[in-house]
């Protein structure tokens, strides 16, 4: 893809951004107040952002007195109850110094596959951009079963952009982009591009990167990628840090070329 062409994401009408738990929690908490500059900005000139958010259990774990991960699903549960409060709040003082309101979207899969939930979703969503309210969406882990669940907000990022038509998504995570094997073994190369019909021989995705309180990894962004991407959806990768010039259409990340069958649906 050439800069020019990358250049084009700052004046996409319609952003998707998801955030992964590791990138916004813990140690990384400070990264919020970045995150949502960088996202004011892109709605001060205009454009519908949604964010997609994880953290709710991490976020709820310190006020449990947990310090790892539960791993039954009750207390995922709690955890989560209590941390998509915190998330919420956290997000909202940060976007009141941006003059911005937030609305808050929880959903399951069936949210996104089923009829008339599905078509309930997206008209909820649409009318919260309409009414220049910047949707934050999370899976609602109080009530989701293990037989109903996204896996990950990759996924559900990815299903989101589709169901609104959104010009682009934007995965962020705690790596810049995407390598042709996990980039802490020899030989790791960085992927700049990638073809909506491009075959990935040769490439070794792996999935999340240790214990730590995520649940996605490389694997999970390249199949929500390609997922966005065969729709019409433009798909770019990097790190949470690196938001900002993403959006301006420097050349970072790995971008992933829409489907230029799906009828008005190519990038701006």
């Amino acid at each position: 893809m050439s800069s020019h062409e990358r250049a084009r994401i700052s004046s996409a009408r319609r952003v998707v951004v998801k955030v992964g738990s590791s990138s916004i929690t813990g140690a990384n908490a400070d990264q919020i107040g970045p995150l949502i500059e960088t996202l004011a900005k892109l709605h001060d000139r205009g454009a519908e952002v949604v964010l997609v958010s994880s953290g709710a259990v991490p976020s709820g774990m310190r006020h449990l007195g947990l310090e790892d991960r539960p791993a039954d699903l009750a207390t995922q549960q709690a955890a989560a109850s209590v941390g998509q409060n915190v998330l919420a709040a956290t997000y909202q003082k940060t976007l009141d110094q941006h003059g911005i309101s937030a609305g808050q979207v929880l959903l399951t899969e069936g949210d996104l596959l089923n009829e008339p939930h599905r078509s309930n979703t997206r008209r909820a969503v649409n009318r919260l951009l309409d009414l220049r309210i910047l949707p934050i969406v999370n899976e609602n882990d109080t009530v989701a079963t293990y037989g109903l669940r996204f896996g990950d907000n990759d996924r559900l990022a990815a299903m989101l952009s589709v169901l609104i038509r959104a010009d682009l998504l934007v995965l962020l995570s705690d790596v810049d982009a995407l390598y042709t094997k996990p980039p802490h073994l020899p030989g790791a190369e960085r992927i700049d591009d990638i073809g909506f019909d491009q075959e990935l021989v040769g490439m070794e995705f792996g999935g999340s990167n240790g214990p730590g309180v995520g649940t996605g990894g490389a694997n999970t962004k390249v199949k929500a990628a390609r997922l966005a991407a065969s729709a019409g959806t433009a798909v770019l990768v990097t790190a949470a840090g690196l938001a900002g010039p993403a959006l301006l259409g420097e050349h970072v990340g790995t971008w992933f070329e829409p489907a230029p069958q799906a009828p008005g649906r190519a990038l701006l």
